[in-house]
């Protein structure tokens, strides 16, 4: 593997815009990519994990998701954004980022860049808006 891999849900306007935020902000070696558009078996993700959460794939095959894998992205973005990452890893604050993690995805149509669509699971929006 290349490098490290961000996977993302396309079809969500509001995860979209974060990832043009990190693609424009923030300096990973990690490539970013819509799990629509990722070839999820050399990955070794499945379509549960990437409809629950983001996706860190490291180098060596290892997964983390979710505020996990947010962390791993920024410390790998080096020592200003490693800051933030390594403070999201720390127990405390670990503990509370699920939550927050879940919340957000629960919410993310009502958030900025969010649409209808982002709130719907992935056969839904097939069913609703085609492939």
């Amino acid at each position: 593997m290349p490098g490290p891999t961000f996977v993302y849900d396309g079809d969500c306007s509001f995860c979209s815009s974060c990832a043009e935020f990190i693609e424009r902000r923030i300096p990973s070696r990690a490539t970013l990519i819509p799990w629509q558009f990722a070839d999820l078996d050399a990955l070794g993700l499945t379509l549960d994990q990437v409809e629950s959460a983001v996706q860190w794939v490291a180098e060596d095959g290892s997964v983390a998701a979710g505020p996990d894998a947010i962390a791993l992205l920024l410390r790998d973005a080096g020592r200003f954004w490693g800051v933030p990452g390594r403070a999201l890893q720390l127990k405390p604050v670990g503990w509370l980022a699920w939550p927050a993690y879940h919340w957000v995805a629960d919410h993310r149509h009502l958030l900025p860049g969010g649409t209808a669509a982002c709130s719907l699971p992935q056969a839904q929006r097939e069913q609703l808006y085609g492939k």
